[in-house]
């Protein structure tokens, strides 16, 4: 049976002719002997999961102060290499620009000296025609010249398609 606070203030001991009866002492102080003892036991059993307690809410914190560190390094690591990535993407964005701008400013050269090329090609053509259609009528000339001055008594036939014409005189 255990003793509480309220029965050690209730108890009541018989007085006898040299005060209280001796053994309802004895044997209450042997039960508050024993609850006190169980008391001291579980104090100590509670003090000892107390400080294992402790000890295990010290080591969580640890772990949590680590996981926390952890995290936001892992964060911030992530968010770095998400910087670097953006970074770099950008830079090979950049450069293709660079490449393509030149490109394009190579190819724009190319057709323009191409054009130019052409051009001048197209006066050259137009010049040969130009020349060629002079040479012809310089000869067209020469022959109309020729046929005029010709001598009908040498009986050369004027040619036109390597063909002899046929005029009054072939008649």
């Amino acid at each position: 049976m255990k003793i509480t606070p309220l029965d050690i203030q209730h108890m009541v001991f018989k007085v006898s002719l040299r005060g209280y009866n001796r053994q309802d002492v004895d044997r209450f102080l042997e039960q508050l002997a024993q609850t006190v003892e169980e008391l001291n036991r579980e104090t100590a059993a509670l003090r000892e999961k107390l400080g294992a307690s402790e000890g295990q809410l010290v080591d969580s914190r640890k772990a949590e102060t680590a996981l926390t560190r952890t995290l936001v390094s892992t964060q911030t690591m992530a968010e770095e290499l998400k910087a670097a990535a953006k970074r770099d993407a950008e830079l090979i964005v950049k450069e293709a620009e660079m490449m393509a701008s030149d490109l394009l400013k190579h190819a724009r050269q190319d057709l323009a000296k191409l054009q130019h090329e052409i051009s001048d090609l197209r006066k050259q053509r137009a010049m040969a025609i130009e020349r060629l259609r002079g040479t012809l009528r310089s000869f067209d000339r020469a022959l109309t010249m020729e046929e005029q001055d010709g001598d009908p008594s040498l009986g050369v036939e004027p040619m036109v398609d390597d063909e002899p014409m046929t005029g009054p005189a072939s008649r």
